[in-house]
């Protein structure tokens, strides 16, 4: 997966985590799953970046 879509995913995953963490509190279990997910990606994306410079 590419930058661009790696980011587009981040920020999809990101407003999901906000509104879900909105409407069941921070530490409802799919509120912590949804965060591990978007570190997963937040950790690729930083994979793919160093890898470039």
């Amino acid at each position: 997966m590419g930058t661009e879509a790696l980011r587009n995913q981040i920020e999809e995953l990101r407003e999901e985590l906000i509104h879900l963490a909105e409407r069941m509190g921070l530490t409802a279990m799919e509120v912590v799953e949804k965060s591990q997910k978007l570190d997963k990606v937040l950790n690729e994306y930083d994979r793919q970046n160093q890898r470039k410079k």
